[in-house]
């Protein structure tokens, strides 16, 4: 007899909190990952906007567009049964103001089946947070360090600003916001904030007090430098070049494909 999967949904995720109940997500950018993310029992995929740096190549998220963050936000949730799938806002997406973020923000709800979307907030984007809100598109809010504002920040450094990040945080909830992600924040400050609103916060480099951790996906694979804040638990680099060198050699020396892997 087959057991039906229960899906998470906001509130499901939002209750997660009361019921002291650590969550897990991480991040994805297409079918099979997601697929395999899913069947391991996570509660939230985030299709991040990192997939500029981890996918694409590039030095930093700005130059990710609306079109390739629906590209890969479909594909991740078309393989997710039971996670949240949340879809990152790109850079310049929102930054107009409410009607432009409920056009983009709408546009990934529509083309794809994720559940909310997540932006960089700060003080000027409450007005459109609260727009989403009450347009129904359920929002994560993320503060601390904002890779969208990288030139702005002057690199990636830890936001320690105690003040303004509480207020902010509340505030953030006050406007709607289901969760709130937390990067680069000291653990102290972090568990302050965590103890300070009823949402959900969800940690990056914040410690250990938040509600719940979320990595990039390639950073708990070791794929490629890990970064302080994170923790390789496979080493998927080595192994794939074991891999393909295993495959060259065989190639080279009439080993692969075998009378095996041949049709008669």
């Amino acid at each position: 007899m087959s057991h039906r999967i229960e899906p998470l949904n906001v509130p499901k995720f939002v209750a997660l909190k009361s019921a002291g109940q650590k969550i897990v997500m991480l991040t994805a950018y297409d079918y099979t990952t997601a697929a395999l993310l899913d069947a391991a029992g996570v509660h939230g995929i985030l299709v991040g906007d990192s997939l500029g740096m981890v996918v694409q190549g590039h030095p930093n998220t700005l130059p990710v567009t609306m079109k390739q963050m629906i590209y890969h936000a479909e594909m991740v949730a078309r393989a997710v049964k039971r996670a949240l799938v949340v879809a990152d806002l790109p850079f310049l997406s929102y930054q107009l103001g409410p009607k432009q973020a409920i056009k983009s923000a709408g546009l990934i709800l529509k083309h794809t089946r994720c559940q909310a979307v997540k932006l960089e907030q700060g003080p000027e984007q409450l007005e459109v947070t609260q727009a989403l809100v009450g347009a129904g598109i359920p929002v994560m809010a993320h503060f601390g360090l904002r890779p969208q504002s990288i030139h702005q920040l002057g690199g990636y450094r830890v936001a320690r600003d105690r003040g303004r990040l509480i207020q902010e945080a509340k505030a953030a909830e006050q406007a709607g916001a289901f969760a709130i992600l937390l990067e680069y924040v000291p653990a102290e400050l972090a568990r302050e904030i965590t103890a300070s609103v009823q949402v959900p916060t969800i940690g990056i480099g914040a410690g250990p007090h938040c509600d719940g951790q979320i990595l990039v996906l390639h950073d708990l694979l070791g794929l490629g430098r890990v970064p302080r804040h994170a923790k390789a638990y496979a080493n998927l680099q080595q192994i794939i070049t074991d891999a393909v060198s295993a495959y060259f050699q065989e190639v080279q020396h009439g080993k692969f494909p075998g009378q095996e892997h041949s049709f008669q």
